[in-house]
């Protein structure tokens, strides 16, 4: 399930690349989450899935939607959009295994704390993103720009998925995933429905947006994220966010084998150092299960 997880996961960037030139980013993540909640409704009504049952429990997951569906994806694409490259949003979401570790080690109970070989994982998966993105970060394209507005909203993303992670592996108890992702894009909707109002720009329909859509619904939606409501649900937090690392590593080999963008040697170093780096923090023994 981590493996699978990793490769859908690693597609949104794709999925950026094809969509974003057609669409605002949040009109494009609000028209995304309405087909989710529509497919996951006619699922949900086949299989009679329960809802959850209690008012704390639709809250819950209402805080967790918002934040790891409407802050972490509003804030990426929002930043891609505004001009931040694709390596330094990556770069930047990519900490998010080290708040975790940090914030567990802070408050977090004695058994779930942050060893020191998970610390060290840590460390070289962080070193290891640094070296995939190296050269996105050193070269860029003519439209990178870094302002205030751009790197507000990628390290709203990363406080996002971070707190998203740890508030549902702390306060959501075990319920079908279907109902519960519903909820949560219900209320990512919610706050994402604004924003989209705002947006000057309208969405342009083509065959490259059409798809984008539909992988962001089937794929990214339907598919990652219920992996990733499972995976929080079943896993330590540390180690359930270290596998984030994993993702810009499969995302330069799709885009060597979909676009031809080079692999350079230090990319291949950088790969098998965060694949090192994620091995330390999840092996068996390296943390315990629960909540964090």
């Amino acid at each position: 399930m981590p493996a699978v997880f990793v490769l859908i996961w690693a597609t949104g960037f794709i999925v950026a690349r094809y969509g974003m030139p057609h669409a605002p980013p949040f009109t494009f993540l609000l028209l995304r989450y309405g087909l989710s909640i529509a497919c996951f409704g006619v699922w949900i009504a086949l299989a009679q899935v329960r809802w959850p049952q209690t008012r704390q429990q639709w809250l819950h997951l209402a805080v967790t939607g918002m934040l790891m569906h409407g802050g972490y994806l509003g804030g990426v694409w929002a930043a891609v959009k505004a001009g931040m490259g694709s390596g330094l949003s990556a770069l930047i979401v990519g900490i998010q295994p080290v708040l975790t570790a940090i914030w567990l080690s802070a408050f977090g109970s004695a058994e779930h704390r942050v060893s020191g070989r998970q610390w060290l994982g840590l460390g070289l998966g962080f070193a290891g993103l640094v070296l995939v993105v190296w050269r996105k970060l050193t070269e860029g394209s003519p439209g990178d720009t870094v302002n205030a507005i751009n790197l507000a909203w990628a390290v709203g993303a990363l406080l996002c998925i971070t707190a998203g992670t740890l508030y549902q592996k702390r306060w959501v108890a075990p319920c079908d995933v279907r109902s519960a992702n519903t909820v949560q894009l219900m209320a990512a909707a919610l706050v994402t429905a604004p924003l989209a109002w705002l947006e000057p720009e309208s969405m342009h329909w083509n065959l490259q947006s059409a798809g984008a859509m539909a992988w962001s619904v089937l794929g990214l939606t339907l598919g990652g994220s219920s992996l990733l409501f499972l995976l929080i649900q079943r896993g330590a937090a540390a180690s359930v966010a270290s596998l984030m690392y994993l993702v810009p590593p499969a995302t330069a080999l799709m885009a060597w084998l979909l676009f031809g963008e080079p692999i350079t040697p230090v990319t291949v170093a950088g790969i098998a150092l965060t694949a090192l780096g994620v091995a330390l923090v999840v092996r068996p023994g390296a943390a315990t299960s629960g909540k964090a």
